[in-house]
């Protein structure tokens, strides 16, 4: 049987809290989809091009992973993909209830279709791609929450936009 999972979000940018699910899923399932979505409800600090590249970059040790972009339902990118899997981390409890809403309207729209959560290493579960992008605003050593290519797009991007 053939395992697949997707593993949908903006990535903005990618931490070692998602390479640590990436990797966790990548332990569970034959193949893992990351899917970069184009999230409407955030203002990306890199480009869909760029967040690919750092993901790309990120998973290159991991087989059994691969990167798409995806625009529309999460749903329409699974059902177009043959999976029936979606992956979601959760870190802090303040993740649930947004997590909770968004795997019970999935299961509205496409009840074949379950949403796995899956838990960071301890050392992860606080990291968000917001807080690093603030941290680095700030001139913080970033290196034990991100990998290191990536903190040298932040600070670069973050210097040309200051």
């Amino acid at each position: 049987m053939n395992r697949r999972a997707i593993y949908p979000g903006s990535f903005d940018p990618v931490t070692y809290g998602h390479l640590d699910i990436i990797k966790r899923a990548a332990n569970l399932f034959d193949e893992v989809i990351i899917s970069l979505a184009n999230n409407t409800r955030k203002e990306a600090l890199f480009t869909a091009p760029e967040r690919m590249e750092m993901l790309k970059k990120g998973t290159s040790g991991v087989k059994n992973v691969r990167v798409e972009a995806f625009d529309g339902l999460i749903i329409d990118f699974a059902r177009r993909n043959k999976v029936r899997v979606l992956i979601r981390g959760l870190r802090v409890i303040s993740d649930f209830e947004y997590e909770l809403q968004m795997a019970l309207t999935n299961r509205r729209l496409d009840n074949s279709i379950e949403t796995l959560f899956l838990m960071p290493s301890e050392g992860h579960a606080f990291v968000s791609s917001a807080l690093i992008k603030e941290a680095a605003k700030l001139g913080a050593d970033l290196s034990t929450f991100v990998p290191s290519f990536v903190e040298q797009k932040l600070k670069e991007r973050l210097k040309n936009k200051g």
